[in-house]
């Protein structure tokens, strides 16, 4: 029998279903039952996958490779694990007595180039013409369609972070990045015996005073530019001063480039940081929630310069993201290419990712006005009348708020009415929604609809909260809403499935279904009898009231 019934779960929600199954036969099992049951594609998809993955590591360790038994696929993957020019040799052998396919041939013979080089490769050397050295007729010459300024043995020191500013105040992800940016030079100015700072640039009209503040929050120096024309956010002009301020040569620095670059995740911040980064010509890893700096090890040729070596790169900005599942993290680098820098290494910062730091008023620093004058090209487009809309929906000051996610879909309205009933019974509530709502298809009728807005949405790419109480009803838990709630004084999760992820990082959690646990939870409120440790405690069969 299958340990899980597929049918139960959305495709969305089978993956982090299947995340603990590692045994083929109960794998095979639920692929039996979803082909016997609505047999989605995409489900079967999912499930061979993790078949094929399980099925490929039981045949690592029975001995060496059979191509086959191999796809083309499997066999680049299981050649990785293969170092020496004799297995890779057996392998090559093996297939050309059976199946004989040219392009796992060619697999096999690239992966024993890679190992031991080509003779020509050792004694050889070649070296690379600038863009400027291959198209000198060009203004701005490009190297694989790309604008490439990178410079020269160029010098790169410091954090910069760019402050941005809203109705004449930082922004909480500004003072959330500088706290963050102060922690990371402090540990790594103790690595490496070096006294490297944080730059805070703020940009905009009638600055001074906040560009002065950057410094009690974490700031070493703070460099800022003010203009009336620039009271409203203004790619161009933004863009062209951030990369002035960060080439121009200053009293403060000896250096050519920033080694390390962040930006808030936010709508402007997005605009801003591409370009600038574009600009310095260097990349940028968007969204990010996590980062830290290492050294690493990395064997791609590209990074390297010679197949089948490795090479150590120091102080790399490791920079972790959510990736498209919502369940697992990619950890984004922007290394060196042998033939050009990359620095900056930029990324941009989702909001509430870190802790703000306290104003530390007696902290000191050095407050610099950048003195440029704005080319009237940069002016070009302005905003020549606009409408303040209302405030919108602020979750974020809201004691307790409850969300709804796409466990309400039997029946999407009265899931919403039962949300907002429970919202209703506590003295300072709301409702928000994960994005599945928001992006879903539900058909929600009207005194509901404006629950389910993408103005209520928590989590990535929405509202983050850290409320007193957090109750998610039919949330699974992917890490695009986790990185919107987890900071949050107490959690209490609803789901029919007890292996939801959600219940890893959840204080309380109540495995029924939403629409019987919430009106449970609506009279148990009015009632003045909620005790949310016997309700979890209903439905755990450790006794932690956190499982």
């Amino acid at each position: 029998m299958a340990p899980l019934d597929p049918s139960d779960h959305t495709i969305a929600e089978l993956g982090p279903a299947l995340k603990d199954i590692e045994d083929v036969t109960a794998l095979e099992a639920i692929l039996n039952a979803e082909q016997d049951g609505e047999n989605r594609k995409g489900a079967v998809t999912l499930i061979e996958s993790r078949i094929e993955k399980f099925s490929a590591d039981e045949s690592d360790e029975t001995g060496p490779i059979d191509p086959g038994d191999c796809s083309v696929a499997e066999l680049g993957n299981a050649l990785q694990d293969l170092d020496t020019e004799s297995e890779l040799n057996a392998v090559l052998d093996a297939e050309r007595a059976g199946e004989e396919r040219d392009s796992a041939i060619r697999l096999i013979e690239n992966r024993i180039d890679s190992v031991a080089g080509s003779d020509a490769d050792e004694h050889e050397t070649t070296t690379e013409q600038s863009p400027a050295e291959k198209h000198p007729e060009l203004d701005h010459p490009t190297a694989d369609k790309r604008h490439v300024r990178a410079l020269d043995d160029g010098t790169y020191r410091d954090m910069w972070v760019y402050c941005e500013t809203q109705a004449g105040q930082l922004i909480d992800v500004s003072k959330e990045m500088l706290g963050k940016a102060r922690e990371l030079m402090d540990a790594y100015n103790d690595e490496h015996n070096a006294d490297e700072q944080v730059v805070a640039v703020v940009i905009g009209d009638s600055v001074a005073d906040l560009a002065e503040a950057t410094i009690g929050y974490g700031a070493d120096v703070a460099l800022y530019y003010e203009d009336d024309r620039l009271e409203r956010f203004r790619h161009k002009p933004y863009t062209e001063l951030f990369a002035e301020m960060a080439r121009t040569d200053a009293a403060f620095r000896a250096y050519d480039e920033p080694r390390y670059t962040l930006f808030p995740a936010t709508n402007n911040g997005r605009d801003l940081s591409a370009q600038v980064q574009a600009e310095l010509d260097s990349g940028l890893a968007s969204d990010c929630s996590g980062l830290y700096i290492e050294e690493t090890i990395i064997s791609n040729p590209v990074k390297t310069g010679q197949p089948g070596e490795n090479k150590t790169f120091k102080r790399v900005l490791h920079m972790k993201r959510p990736d498209f599942s919502g369940f697992e993290y990619s950890t984004i680098l922007c290394l060196d290419n042998p033939a050009r820098a990359f620095h900056p290494q930029g990324a941009s910062v989702i909001p509430g990712s870190f802790e703000a730091p306290a104003l530390d008023t007696e902290r000191t620093g050095t407050v610099i006005e950048h003195e440029t004058e704005l080319d009237e090209d940069w002016l070009r487009v302005d905003v020549i009348e606009h409408e303040r809309l209302d405030s919108g929906v602020d979750l974020t000051s809201n004691e307790v708020v409850v969300a709804l996610g796409r466990g309400i879909g039997d029946n999407p309205t009265r899931g919403m009415e039962l949300g907002i009933e429970l919202a209703d019974a506590f003295a300072d509530a709301d409702v928000g929604v994960s994005r599945g709502i928001v992006t879903g298809s539900y058909d929600f009728e009207g005194h509901v609809e404006e629950y389910t807005q993408e103005e209520r949405q928590i989590g990535e790419t929405g509202q983050v909260v850290a409320p007193e109480l957090y109750i998610a009803a039919g949330i699974s838990g992917a890490i695009q809403h986790k990185v919107g709630m987890d900071e949050s004084e107490t959690i209490v999760a609803i789901n029919t499935d007890p292996d939801a992820r959600i219940r890893d990082f959840s204080d309380y959690f109540i495995e029924g279904d939403l629409f019987e646990v919430l009106p449970q939870l609506i009279s148990a409120l009015n009632a003045g009898e909620l005790d949310l440790k016997a309700r979890a405690d209903g439905g755990d069969t450790d006794g932690d009231s956190n499982e």
